[in-house]
């Protein structure tokens, strides 16, 4: 835990479809909350379904940050998410109100809890499409060893076979001349953080998230890609990437039946769930875990945000 001094904020991490919304609305209406999200998908206007994203009536039953804000086919890098995040974070506590970060998306949340330093350098094309040519000529081993040679710190943290990430890590180098490790050196902010972790046993888990995405099929999930794609924003963007949208929109373009769509839909959120465990380990002491299926949620959080004496 930080300095007592310092202004605190409570992060609510977890899998996906485990209930981090509806604990965050409680929290923020128990303690004059408000939330910043950490979902890199809700951040698309006209995406609303597949993202599950807090409805109208949530919204209204608590503030919430950094939904909405962008068209699908525009971008939020890592780094303008963490910026906004921290300004968020800020007024909030400027208004005297308590902020709750709230998400899935590993990254985003880490980036902001650990003070991630991330380069602010743009992607440049002709210096990627450059980079993936030496790449393709020299093998994945032999350009791997061209970033061990200017970076050996970030070198040894690459797997050589993530030839897109080594690509960014050079083009980094040779935008600024500083090596991308010494940009992603952590400044933990000066903020006393609470991490409260939901969690429940896995089948069970695996259970909730195929009803829920049969309930999101029967919201109109289909009809919501459908719209997307007849608005021009093609499954090739970013956005579309999201669970279920690439396969329900291969599914309108006749490569895949409705069933096998939403079958695999449920198979990749699965994939999902394994990853986020890996950003959110159980074992770690920093996270308190709540166990959904054997605990009155909120009490319990209720008990450890005053306990750590995280309300104002």
């Amino acid at each position: 835990m930080s300095n007592i001094s310092h202004p605190p904020l409570i992060a609510i991490v977890g899998p996906t479809g485990i209930g981090k919304t509806a604990l965050g609305i409680a929290l923020a209406q128990q303690f004059r909350g408000e939330i910043i999200s950490a979902d890199s998908r809700q951040i698309y206007r006209r995406m609303d379904i597949g993202t599950a994203k807090p409805t109208p009536a949530e919204r209204a039953a608590a503030p919430h940050h950094l939904v909405d804000i962008v068209s699908p086919d525009e971008t939020v890098t890592l780094a303008e998410f963490q910026e906004r995040a921290f300004a968020a974070i800020d007024d909030c506590h400027a208004r005297q109100k308590l902020p709750l970060l709230v998400g899935g998306t590993g990254q985003w949340v880490m980036a902001v809890l650990e003070g991630w330093g991330i380069p602010r350098v743009p992607p440049d094309p002709e210096l990627r499409a450059q980079l993936a040519a030496e790449a393709e000529t020299l093998g994945a081993e032999a350009f791997h060893a061209r970033l061990a040679a200017v970076d050996p710190a970030a070198a040894a943290k690459l797997d050589y076979r993530n030839v897109r990430r080594v690509i960014r890590a050079l083009e980094v180098y040779r935008k600024t001349g500083v090596p991308i490790s010494v940009h992603q050196k952590k400044t933990p902010p000066p903020y006393r953080i609470l991490r409260l972790g939901l969690t429940m046993p896995r089948e069970e888990l695996y259970r909730r998230i195929d009803a829920r995405i049969d309930a999101m099929m029967a919201a109109g999930f289909l009809a919501e890609v459908e719209s997307l794609l007849a608005r021009g924003y093609g499954l090739k963007l970013p956005s579309m990437s999201g669970l279920g949208y690439r396969q329900l929109g291969a599914h309108l373009r006749g490569e895949l039946s409705l069933a096998e769509a939403v079958a695999l839909t449920k198979k990749e959120t699965r994939r999902f769930i394994r990853q986020q465990y890996n950003w959110f380990r159980l074992d770690d002491p920093a996270i308190r875990w709540i166990d959904v299926s054997a605990a009155d949620v909120v009490s319990v959080a209720v008990a450890l945000v005053e306990r750590e004496k995280m309300c104002r």
